[in-house]
């Protein structure tokens, strides 16, 4: 708004006069003051002239040069009309507003460049009648408009009092228009002519100009005005608020830069350095430091660069987090072990039942390590089921070692800088987890778990298993190198044990540089143990109750391992302890009696209903129906191998979600029985003529793997035979079709499977009697093995 009152107005053909304006409205105009019917027509190209105003117009074309002259000579008054389109330069009636505006010209010039410039002032609004004619000039008839009687006079004042707080307020935050402006406005008494001032001075386009030019009703007038403000003082407030921003934004800096420069020259006046003083306290701790050659020559290099950079710009800050870093690691500095071994023995003998071979293999390490003072340490894989204390046992050895403990998840991990860093040049670099990990233990040495070794994920961020190789090589990780680091670093004195419950997942080159020990899940004699020494005990003491408050008799324990949980580990077994610990907490609180001493028959109304069954295993089965015994990750399973025969052409069908060993085995199994039916008491033709529908139950389940075979052949023998399998027998074992038995693994959860199913006899290959012997006796008390090579054997077991 108020552009005109300091730029150029656009009229007739170029700009070149500041827009004036009379305080003289039509209605202080003489009253006797008489237009004629008919004045000479002037068309205005880009700009509409209000009543009042005066304007400077140079006059371009041929037809205005006349009309402005005719009407100069003949009484000076003309009327001005604008065009609906700006671009045209020859105008005919259709192509103007048939409102306008009676001017009077205040002055004729000729300029030296040989144009013309009229001075106009506005006087009265007028419409096109006719055109009488348009050469050599336009000339209309015309007739005078009137504004329309006011109905509410309180509510037009209201309307201009708020016109003048806008335009003052507009005055304010327009930088290019002067302050006079406002003095200007405040001179300017007659309403009328305030509202034409203002919207002669409006941003807006000439078809908005001339509808307010065209309003009769001076109410409308001065909302539509209004409006037109308001928006443009919005706009303005806006403008005013980001240049204020960007003003404090760049006035903030200035000052930050003003002062931190006056501070650094009082600093240097008075002898104090904060740069340097950094510097020189990293360079006293790197005194304290036992480190290679290399690392020194590294640390003092990145040292000088440093002292070279601004304290202001972000590399300074990169190269001291980096010098930090090397300053944070443990460079030869290692806890000492604990060498008393009998001690040692008898914390991780605390902490853990059973796991005799990991701390057997735990007191090896420190044999030879105090017998020869130096031993690279071992890479330990523990494999076993979840819940048998993998992880826990990681923090046990480091307690029973007196060494510092970290355990890092790996589970789900993408990225290979996770393992490696990221170089120090991006932004928001750090080293990768295992040199963060050591800077914050400050030992050269600690145990370090990997866990869930497993799980580590591959994808286009890199292979993470690829950068463990590294890290998990006894003749590499002397010589580590991370990224961020760009130094090597020994990891051979750290204590790796990684965890996993599979093996399958793992990369074949890393598995090779790791010692893998199979952790087996727990018998029910182990279970009853590890309840009555650990997990009682912690779930007493985790919900505040004395050992007075809560007794859980062995018979107990042992109903709720046998028929509340159905797993390898003890975590089941441990939530199933806490809720009944929860169960005498809840009473105890609430002053309401209760059995301190749980026996087996309080758990149905603590625990609820029992959630297994063992008893499906042990009953006499129908023909065609056989119990197998398998390994999976959770530990070993049960599982029945179903067979139906129907009449048909000896097509074999096998469902249970099988895998292709498991269906390979099948067609085995069928296979030998049609090379040896009148051995093992079959009809041949039968065989040809029927049809072999194979289920093994729980179809939601992925089933997989060789030892199933033995299983497969001898449901089959059995419905071919109509006889039963023998209850309470379990086997495994994968069969040739030669009719060998063939050893399989997980051998120890296998059987702790069967046993807690109650089942009492058990065929296994005669190669697998090894693995039994290392179990401990009395986990396999009552159970009878059957050791076989032929499958002529199984059938005679398993039939007779």
């Amino acid at each position: 708004m108020f552009d005109h009152l300091v730029m150029p107005l656009s009229t007739d053909d170029e700009p070149d006069f500041v827009p004036l304006f009379s305080l003289e409205d039509e209605e202080e105009t003489r009253q006797d003051e008489v237009y004629p019917d008919t004045l000479p027509i002037l068309p205005l190209k880009n700009t509409v002239l209000f009543p009042g105003i005066v304007t400077p117009i140079t006059i371009g074309r041929d037809k205005s040069i006349r009309a402005v002259q005719r009407a100069y000579d003949t009484g000076r008054f003309i009327g001005v009309l604008s065009q609906k389109d700006v671009k045209l330069e020859t105008p005919s009636t259709d192509d103007l507003h048939t409102v306008g505006t009676v001017a009077r010209i205040l002055k004729l010039l000729k300029m030296p460049d040989g144009s013309t410039t009229a001075i106009l002032q506005g006087r009265k609004r007028f419409r096109l009648v006719r055109m009488e004619s348009e050469d050599p000039f336009m000339m209309g008839e015309i007739t005078i408009l009137e504004y329309e009687k006011l109905k509410n006079k309180m509510e037009f004042k209201a309307a201009i009092s708020s016109i003048r707080d806008s335009a003052k307020h507009i005055i304010e935050l327009s930088p290019q228009i002067p302050s006079e402006a406002a003095v200007m406005l405040g001179n300017i008494n007659n309403d009328n002519f305030l509202l034409n001032f203002i919207a002669s001075n409006l941003g807006i386009d000439l078809k908005e100009k001339q509808s307010i030019l065209e309003e009769n009703q001076l109410q409308t007038k001065a909302s539509l005005i209004l409006k037109h403000m308001d928006s443009e003082l919005q706009l303005l407030e806006l403008k005013d608020q980001i240049e204020s921003k960007v003003r404090v934004d760049i006035e903030k800096q200035q000052r930050d830069y003003f002062l931190n420069q006056q501070l650094k020259t009082i600093q240097e006046e008075l002898g104090h350095n904060p740069q340097e003083e950094e510097i020189n306290a990293l360079l006293e701790r790197a005194k304290k430091k036992k480190w290679t050659k290399t690392v020194e020559e590294a640390f003092h290099k990145e040292i000088n660069k440093i002292r070279r950079v601004n304290p202001q710009i972000a590399e300074y800050a990169i190269g001291i987090n980096y010098l930090e870093t090397i300053l944070d690691l443990p460079w030869e500095e290692y806890s000492k072990d604990n060498f008393d071994l009998k001690k040692v023995k008898q914390v991780l003998d605390k902490d853990h039942f059973g796991l005799t071979k990991v701390k057997e293999r735990i007191i090896e390490h420190l044999a030879v390590l105090k017998l020869k003072g130096d031993l690279k340490a071992p890479i330990l894989c523990l494999v076993g089921p979840p819940g048998v204390g993998k992880t826990s046992l990681g923090n046990s050895i480091a307690k029973a070692l007196k060494r510092k403990y970290i355990r890092v998840s790996l589970g789900g991990l993408h990225d290979e800088s996770e393992i490696r860093g990221h170089r120090k040049t991006y932004i928001g670099a750090m080293p990768g987890r295992i040199i963060q990990s050591l800077r914050k233990s400050k030992s050269g040495n600690p145990v370090f778990i990997l866990d869930e070794i497993d799980k580590v994920g591959k994808d286009f961020r890199g292979d993470p298993s690829s950068a463990l190789l590294e890290v998990l090589d006894p003749e590499q990780n002397t010589t580590f190198h991370d990224n961020y680091l760009e130094l090597e670093y020994d990891l051979s004195k750290v204590l790796f044990i990684a965890t996993a419950n599979s093996l399958n997942t793992i990369q074949p080159a890393l598995l090779d540089r790791m010692e893998i020990i199979s952790l087996a899940g727990y018998s029910l004699e182990e279970k009853l143990e590890i309840a009555k020494g650990h997990l009682i005990p912690e779930q007493r003491k985790e919900h505040g109750l004395k050992t007075s408050d809560i007794k859980i008799t062995d018979k107990a324990l042992m109903s709720i391992i046998h028929d509340y949980t159905a797993e390898s580990g003890v975590r089941n077994l441990n939530r199933e302890i806490g809720s009944v610990m929860r169960y005498a907490a809840k009473n105890l609180a609430m002053d309401e009696p209760y059995e301190t001493t749980v026996k087996p028959d309080h758990l149905h109304k603590i625990l609820g209903p029992t959630k297994y069954e063992s008893d499906i295993y042990t009953e006499k089965q129908e023909p065609g129906v056989a119990v197998g015994l398998a390994w999976t990750s959770v530990g070993g399973e049960i599982l029945f191998i179903e067979v139906s025969l129907s009449k048909g052409n000896g097509k074999l069908q096998l469902t249970g979600n099988l895998g292709e060993v498991m269906k390979e085995s099948a067609f085995t199994a069928l296979s030998y029985i049609k090379a040896h039916a009148e051995e093992l008491g079959v009809d041949p033709e039968q065989v040809e003529k029927t049809d072999i529908h194979i289920h093994i139950p729980e179809g939601a389940i992925p089933k997989d793997g060789p030892s199933a075979g033995v299983t497969m052949l001898t449901a089959l023998t059995s419905a071919f035979t109509k006889k039963s399998v023998k209850p309470f027998l379990a086997m495994t074992g994968e069969i040739t079709l030669r009719g060998k038995v063939l050893p399989v693994g997980g051998i120890k959860e296998k059987i702790l499977a069967a046993k807690r199913a109650g089942l009492t006899e058990i065929v296994l290959c005669a190669e697998n009697k090894k693995h039994v012997e290392d179990i401990e006796p009395e986990y396999i008390k009552g159970l009878r093995f059957h050791y076989v090579k032929k499958m002529k054997e199984v059938i005679d077991l398993a039939i007779g």
